[in-house]
């Protein structure tokens, strides 16, 4: 018997995807093109759906797929090692806490105004709407 192959619906099914992701991933390089059946099926190696859920996972992690392209190359063994890997994460975390930051900066701006809000206020005195539109006024000017 040849080995296993698996059609493009079964990889999707079992790397919990669907089709158009897979065929985006072989737009950017992430997956190689898969070979065809006579019938004109796109016919994958069973690893194919480790390496889709590997993507998967890069992503939710916060990498780009430039920087998924890099990591799986180094996965399949190419010139590198694994503290290539490394630095990349590092990069990954202060990529991380340097938004963690401003996400900070931006929720203490936010509760100042909230708290400056009189809520029984028309919206014409509305605090948050006067600071949005001097916020709109600065850039303008510059």
């Amino acid at each position: 018997m040849g080995h296993e192959t698996l059609r493009t619906g079964e990889v999707a099914s079992r790397a919990g995807v669907n089709v158009q992701t897979l065929r985006y991933y072989e737009r950017r390089g992430l997956l190689r093109e898969p070979g065809r059946r006579a019938s004109g099926y796109r016919e994958y190696p069973p690893d194919t759906v480790l390496l889709v859920r590997f993507i998967k996972r890069a992503q939710e992690l916060g990498f780009t797929l430039v920087e998924i392209g890099e990591l799986v190359r180094l996965r399949g063994g190419g010139a590198g090692s694994c503290s290539e890997v490394r630095a990349a994460a590092e990069g990954k975390i202060e990529g991380i806490d340097r938004k963690i930051g401003s996400l900070r900066s931006m929720r203490r701006a936010l509760a100042a105004l909230v708290a400056s809000c009189r809520s029984g206020a028309s919206t014409r005195e509305c605090p948050i709407l006067e600071a949005l539109d001097e916020a709109h006024r600065r850039e303008r000017r510059s």
